[in-house]
Order: structure tokens, then sequence, then C-alpha cells
């Protein structure tokens, strides 16, 4: 059955999950508009997502700024007429042990993972009850029912974008739907940021068996491409051969 075409706002879409997630959603016939700091590649993308003949536009975001959210959202409905789903998928995985003290990189993880979102929030939530209904999406990971060393910080970002989604869901009242997505082990450039020797060692051995991003992309069009009447609350995506 043909999907009805939607527009979808996705953060963090110039590489790993957010570029697939991109991917998918347009050659599944949707709008798509993509956001990230590296506009470069956005441009890129989103020249060989038009080649192939779907739909897509890009704009410069940074999620910790407030405003720079709203004028995100605010684009999506000027160039599409609305916002249909916005894909919260930006996130930041600088990972340490506690005791090597490194407070700018947990305070860079608190401003992307949990403030990022509470930024998309507040700019898609009035418009989507205002045209009444839209979709919400947030990206966490298998850090937001579990904890590991060198991930403490990392892991309560996640545990909150969980606490943040159920809180959003019980509040929505039916006018917006809220999707949880929590990938296990992924390729992406997310453990590229990791600076801490010992951390950096730890994460090659647990990054052995890893999904392909496109995976956590169709977990992403399958929550979206549900009939109005369902929402699809929480979907955990790991490596078959993952013990975590």
């Amino acid at each position: 059955m043909k999907q009805t075409a939607m527009t979808v706002a996705v953060t963090g879409a110039s590489s790993g999950i957010g570029e697939a997630t991109a991917r998918r959603l347009a050659a599944d016939g949707h709008r798509v508009l993509l956001g990230a700091r590296r506009t470069g590649r956005l441009e890129r993308l989103v020249e060989e997502i038009t080649r192939e003949g779907g739909t897509a536009d890009f704009r410069t975001l940074d999620v910790t700024d407030a405003a720079d959210m709203r004028g995100f959202v605010d684009a999506a409905c000027r160039e599409y007429g609305r916002i249909d789903a916005l894909v919260n998928n930006a996130g930041v995985m600088p990972l340490s042990p506690l005791a090597a003290l490194r407070t700018d990189e947990w305070d860079r993880m608190i401003d992307v993972n949990v403030r990022g979102v509470l930024h998309g929030i507040a700019a898609a939530l009035p418009v989507m009850r205002a045209q009444g209904g839209g979709h919400i999406v947030n990206v966490a990971s298998v850090g937001a029912y579990e904890v590991s060393p060198t991930a403490a910080v990392y892991c309560a970002t996640k545990f909150a974008v969980r606490a943040i989604s159920e809180g959003l869901r019980q509040e929505s009242g039916g006018d917006v739907r809220v999707t949880l997505v929590s990938p296990g082990v992924t390729e992406s450039e997310l453990a590229d940021g990791i600076s801490d020797p010992e951390a950096r060692e730890a994460m090659k051995a647990y990054r052995a068996v890893a999904l392909p991003a496109s995976a956590v992309a169709d977990a992403i069009a399958y929550a979206v491409s549900q009939p109005p009447e369902v929402d699809v609350n929480e979907i955990v995506v790991r490596p078959v051969a993952s013990a975590r």
C-alpha cells in the first residue's frame, strides 16, 4: 500500500543514522528536511536524494541553539506547508571514566543529547498541535536501559531522553505520536569523538559487532508509516550477536 507523503525533519542528518533515515524516508516518497552543522555533507546528500527522484532540502542546524531549532521547524513549514514528523537524532558520545573529570565533554553531551531533544520538542510541538497532529521520534540508545563503565554521563542523557519521550507520550492526549528508538551498537561516527584513551580502547571491542545504520532507519520508517491511530512507543534494535 502506497504511503501518504509526509514532511519529515531529521536532525544530525549528515552521517550515520540520520543520513540513513533521510535516504530511507525519501525513498518511501516522503519530503525530508535535513539539519546538521556540516552543510557540505548535507548538500551532497540532498543532491543524491534528488537525483534518485526524492524530495529533500537542508538547513544548517545547531540543536543546542533553541532559536536555530525553531528556525529549522519553521523552514520545513515554509518549504512544504507543514511538518508531519521530527526525528530528533543528533547526538554525541565522548565516553570517559567519571574520574577523568572531562566536564566539558559532560556538558556537551547534556547540551546535544538532552537539550537538543527538548529544543526539538519545543519547536515542533506547538506547530503539530496547531495543525492537528504530528509525530516526534527521539533516537536514544540501549544506554537508555543500562549503564556501563565510561558511559555514565552518556547513559544518563539517554535515560533522560527515554523519560522525556514517555512524559510527552502521556501528555500528548492523542494529538501527537511519540516514538523512542533505541539502537544497540551501530555503524556510525559516534565513537570518533571519544578522546579518552581507556574509553576509546574499550569501545573498539564493544563495537566489534554492529548494525548498519540502515537497520535503525528501517525501524524509524516503520514507526512513522503506521496509521494515525497506531502509536509505536518504543523500539529497541540490536545486532543479533550482541549480548548487550
